[in-house]
């Protein structure tokens, strides 16, 4: 496997599958209709506006995480390879390559309430809405290196 930077928006398809499969294995919580609006959001709005890193296994994208301004805006894997390091080498290297300091999570996840934590970052906030104001609560966590 290895990271690196998009070909372009003609790889955005790609990295919306895995956005489709990782959300639809750890958000049960989240709305039908709230699961569209962010999955059409994505190409235009979301994706362009972060540096993104695919993580490549024989040139299958199997996880990604986009950074902006210090912020860990998104990380989602395959589920197909979820448990397997992806998401750890994809956090490691927004970290440590692009400064990310700082991640919003949704409470309601489990996986990544206990997977930032446990790689270094710290809670330091809560919201009760999303940052689109939708009602999913969310955890800010700050890198405590």
């Amino acid at each position: 496997m290895i990271l690196r930077e998009p070909a372009g928006p003609e790889e955005y398809p790609a990295i919306v599958d895995v956005w489709r499969s990782a959300v639809a294995a750890t958000h049960a919580f989240l709305a039908a209709e709230h699961f569209a609006e962010i999955e059409r959001a994505l190409p235009g709005d979301y994706l362009p506006n972060v540096t993104l890193t695919v993580a490549d296994d024989a040139g299958r994208i199997v996880g990604f995480s986009g950074v902006a301004e210090g912020r860990l805006e998104m990380l989602f894997v395959h589920d197909d390879v979820r448990g397997t390091g992806v998401g750890t080498v994809l956090l490691n290297d927004a970290v440590v390559r692009l400064g990310a300091t700082e991640v919003d999570v949704n409470e309601q996840n489990p996986q990544a309430v206990g997977f930032y934590p446990a790689r270094g970052f710290t809670q330091t906030g809560r919201s009760e809405l999303d940052g689109d104001g939708r009602p999913y609560p969310l955890l800010t966590l700050e890198f405590t290196p």
